[in-house]
């Protein structure tokens, strides 16, 4: 979770047709990774588990192929897993972001200077 402190670059990718591609989806998809549930990276994300499908359903009417499989089945029976393209939509969007930040890192701690902080007056 970033820094309230510290300024953030947020990177939000807009794909035809006006959808979206940007932090919290990512963070989605990597927790559907690493936990094999829906569910469960919904909720260490803090949304509901309705509002986590959307945002798959969402991510896979997006591309060509789905990013997200999943399979009913209720406690320690379903699941759900990234597929190619989505460890691939995944790879790319992270790479994009560190390359923004290490592009804009000189101007963002600039930027910091500049901010109103109140601390600081």
């Amino acid at each position: 979770m970033p820094d309230r402190d510290r300024p953030d670059l947020k990177l939000r990718l807009t794909l035809r047709g006006g959808e979206w591609l940007g932090p919290g989806k990512a963070d989605l998809l990597e927790g559907i990774a690493e936990t094999g549930s829906i569910s469960a990276a919904g909720k260490r994300m803090r949304m509901s588990y309705k509002r986590a499908w959307g945002l798959v359903e969402a991510l896979n009417a997006m591309f060509h192929d789905p990013l997200v499989l999943s399979s009913r089945g209720g406690a320690g029976h379903g699941g759900a897993e990234l597929t190619e393209t989505g460890r691939e939509v995944l790879r790319l969007y992270r790479r994009m972001q560190a390359n923004a930040a290490e592009a804009t890192g000189a101007e963002i701690a600039a930027l910091a200077e500049l901010a109103d902080i109140p601390e600081r007056k």
